[in-house]
C-alpha cells in the first residue's frame, strides 16, 4: 500500500474518515487514468490548448495523492500553454504517464475498486 501514491494529505484533509478517502480514491480513479489518456493524444497531435487544459486539471489530483510527478505534469502544462514547438516533452509525459499507470492499478488494488 502506498508505493506509487501518499494519502498523507488525504487523510490530513479528510481528518481521517475513511469514507471521504474511499470516495477520493474512486474519483482517481474514474478521472485520471481517461485524463492521462487525453492527455497523450493532445501531446502526440501538438494539441497545445488541449495539453495545457487536459494537464492543468489533472494538477490538484496528481498532488493531492503525492504521485511524485507533479513538476513533470507541470512541465507539460506549460509545453501547451506556450506552445513550446521547439521542445521535446515526451520524457517527461511517459514519466506522468508511467506514475498515473502504477497510482491506478495499486489504488485500484488497494481500495477494492
Amino acid at each position: 500500500m502506498e508505493q506509487h501514491y501518499k494519502l498523507h494529505r488525504l487523510k490530513e484533509l479528510a481528518d481521517n474518515d475513511q469514507e471521504f478517502i474511499l470516495a477520493l480514491a474512486a474519483t482517481f480513479i474514474e478521472e485520471v487514468p481517461g485524463d492521462a489518456k487525453v492527455l497523450k493524444i493532445a501531446v502526440e497531435n501538438k494539441n497545445y490548448l488541449l495539453t495545457y487544459q487536459t494537464a492543468h486539471k489533472m494538477k490538484p489530483t496528481v498532488d493531492m495523492f503525492e504521485l511524485g510527478i507533479l513538476d513533470d505534469l507541470i512541465e507539460v502544462q506549460d509545453w501547451g500553454k506556450y506552445e513550446q514547438t521547439d521542445k521535446d516533452i515526451t520524457d517527461k509525459l511517459n514519466k506522468v504517464l508511467d506514475a498515473v499507470e502504477k497510482a491506478t492499478t495499486e489504488i485500484t488494488q488497494d481500495f477494492n475498486l
